[in-house]
């Protein structure tokens, strides 16, 4: 009833945002857990290929938001995450994963009728199983108050009309590859130089040559830096964080030719492409090959697809699953032109997922890959270990007859204990198990290819999958399931293998290599 008397003074638009939280409210708690926000957001910039950032390359833009149900809070800025959470009474600090698990909680708690206190942080040692989350999870160390019903009813009526408000932010127009300054040479490749940093407009991130930077704006993670504090359930002596600030090496020598190969496992390219934050990822480390993995995509949706992606990548090849469709799929994205294109291994049986794709260029080949998952029950496991991997190293050595092998991509393995925040908790889940580490040392390092973040690492705690589930990227519970492995010819022309892991937008954060040429 109180709930029904605070909504008789509200705008209508306010009256249809609270009706529909009040339903959700009601609502059974799996229903709810599907629940979206709808979020009309600014597009970003497109990519371009240079090197050396203008001043004028951000864009005006307006956002509105409007909650449709109580459900995923990820589309959200973090400054509105602050104003909505110090509207309904709880903490407003912490990272934007920490407010959003607050604030799902706060919408739980109304919902179940309890008042007890409500937290931001969540996650659990195991990340790879299914466990529920607990109703309390602990806060960055301080309680926020405990809430009456009349309380809630009246902040939820604030949240209706907080969350109706434009925000602005004054941007410049991106650059265009008419004053690019920065080319391909005759071959493709680039030559390193050493522009002065510059800083955006309206941001405090410095942009840099090789694409580290200071720090990171927009749909980067800015409110911490988790990664930089060691998480790790039985950590060795002499083990450290990856901080990419403080561990990449200083660019390369001007004269120097390099090219610069970034690989992420997207979880779904069409949910990345509507955050728009494809090209500014892409703007921010101006790679020259992208490789993608499970991208999810249909064979007619490719087209589409390659329309909205980046100026000046005019390469682009894909492979998608067609036993199951909306599933798997790898890509390559490049800037430069390679000499030939293959899909899959060549055999029936391992092709009709989408998992390879492989480029030929002047100095080495460069495979895509997303290695199959164990599944459930370790159902794929004897698959796997038996037949996968056999194929693909056999495959990668029968090309490293003619030149040196890259392959990169979500190779499904954390290597040693030092790849995975749990080790003792996942000895049997799918990743981790003794048979697919010990197919991994066998059927490629074994081989002759390099893991080459752990030779340039070799005591760096450093993770690129956290769970969504388990909200374990809040507090660094990972795993490292994205290699860079290169043939030993090329190993030493190796300048950087790192880890990119300040940019959102899936369960994988991306993993960079820049290789001499």
């Amino acid at each position: 009833a109180s709930h029904l008397m605070n909504l008789l003074p509200l705008h209508r638009s306010s009256l249809f945002c609270l009706t529909r939280i009040a339903v959700v409210a009601l609502a059974p708690r799996n229903l709810r857990l599907k629940a979206s926000i709808m979020v009309g957001s600014a597009r970003l910039l497109s990519s371009n290929k240079k090197r050396v950032f203008e001043e004028n390359d951000e864009v005006e833009s307006s956002q509105v938001i409007k909650i449709e149900t109580c459900g995923d809070l990820q589309a959200m800025t973090v400054q509105q995450l602050q104003t909505m959470s110090k509207q309904v009474g709880i903490s407003a600090r912490g990272s934007k994963h920490e407010l959003v698990s607050a604030l799902k909680c706060f919408l739980d708690n109304e919902k179940d009728g309890q008042n007890i206190p409500i937290t931001s942080e969540m996650g659990t040692d195991d990340l790879k199983n299914t466990t529920s989350t607990s109703d309390a999870v602990k806060s960055s160390g301080k309680k926020a108050k405990q809430l009456t019903s009349g309380d809630k009813a009246q902040n939820l009526n604030l949240v209706a009309e907080v969350l109706t408000v434009q925000q602005r932010k004054t941007r410049g127009k991106p650059p265009t590859d008419d004053n690019a300054n920065s080319v391909v040479d005759s071959e493709n490749l680039k030559t390193a130089t050493k522009p002065s940093p510059t800083k955006r407009k309206g941001s405090s991130q410095v942009e840099k040559e090789d694409g580290a930077s200071t720090e990171r704006v927009g749909f980067f993670q800015s409110s911490s830096e988790p990664w930089t504090i060691l998480a790790h359930k039985k950590p060795q002596q002499g083990w450290i964080p990856y901080n990419p600030k403080t561990m990449r090496p200083p660019p390369l020598d001007d004269g120097t030719k390099f090219v610069k190969l970034i690989s992420w496992n997207v979880n779904g390219l069409r949910a990345l492409l509507k955050l728009d934050s494809f090209s500014a990822f892409a703007q921010r480390e101006d790679f020259d090959i992208l490789c993608l993995q499970e991208t999810k995509l249909q064979e007619k949706d490719v087209e589409k697809i390659k329309e909205r992606l980046l100026d000046g990548y005019d390469n682009s090849f894909w492979t998608c699953s067609v036993s199951k469709l909306g599933y798997s799929g790898t890509a390559i994205i490049s800037r430069v032109k390679p000499i030939s294109v293959r899909y899959g291994l060549g055999i029936l049986d391992h092709d009709s997922e989408g998992r390879l794709v492989t480029l030929e260029f002047d100095t080495f080949y460069l495979i895509s890959g997303y290695v199959p998952n164990s599944g459930d029950g370790l159902k794929r496991l004897t698959y796997r270990v038996t037949q996968w991997d056999p194929s693909l190293a056999n495959y990668m050595k029968e090309l490293e007859k003619s030149k040196p092998v890259i392959l990169t991509g979500d190779l499904n393995c954390a290597h040693q204990e030092i790849d995975i925040f749990n080790p003792a908790g996942n000895k049997r889940s799918a990743g981790f198990t003794a048979e697919e580490r010990e197919s991994f040392e066998t059927n490629f390092l074994s081989k002759g290819f390099v893991d080459t973040f752990r030779r340039q690492h070799p005591g760096v705690v450093g993770y690129t999958y956290w769970g969504f589930r388990h909200g374990g990227r809040v507090d660094n519970k990972g795993w490292r399931l994205d290699y860079f492995l290169v043939s030993e010819s090329i190993a030493d022309k190796v300048h950087d293998s790192y880890i990119i892991p300040d940019v959102m937008g899936s369960d994988h954060c991306p993993i960079g290599l820049i290789l001499r040429l």
